[in-house]
């Protein structure tokens, strides 16, 4: 009998980890980052008002032709420079998960970021 009850607690605690697992999931967001104009110039304000988690994923459409994404560290950021290791992104529909703390993007293309082509995110 007591070996019936260890299996019911065991059962219990899995379903329960796999809800918190869901409930965690189905909290994440997707946010298309500049909104309908997409990622371009003057986007570096569209974060402003909004909350965001780690887990979330932004979304940024754009010309693979005209410009890229790349994840950069503040001194990128500030900078307008790539840093070594920055993970580049040009497929112009590039899903990328937020980190818990600083999130940092600039486009690359020449005078981009300097126009205000980037953005700054700070995820919970």
């Amino acid at each position: 009998m007591g070996q019936g009850r260890g299996s019911a607690v065991v059962g219990a605690v899995m379903v329960c980890v796999l809800l918190l697992q869901y409930s965690q999931v189905a909290r994440a967001a997707v946010y298309t980052v500049g909104g309908a104009k997409g990622w371009t110039f003057n986007v570096a304000s569209w974060p402003k008002g909004k909350r965001f988690r780690a887990g979330d994923t932004l979304v940024f459409n754009y010309s693979p032709a005209a410009h890229n994404v790349v994840a950069v560290n503040r001194v990128g950021y500030s900078r307008c420079t790539t840093p070594r290791g920055s993970k580049v992104f040009k497929t112009g529909k590039d899903q990328i998960k937020l980190v818990k703390g600083q999130n940092f993007f600039i486009c690359t293309l020449p005078g981009h970021c300097q126009a205000g082509m980037k953005i700054a995110i700070t995820a919970a």
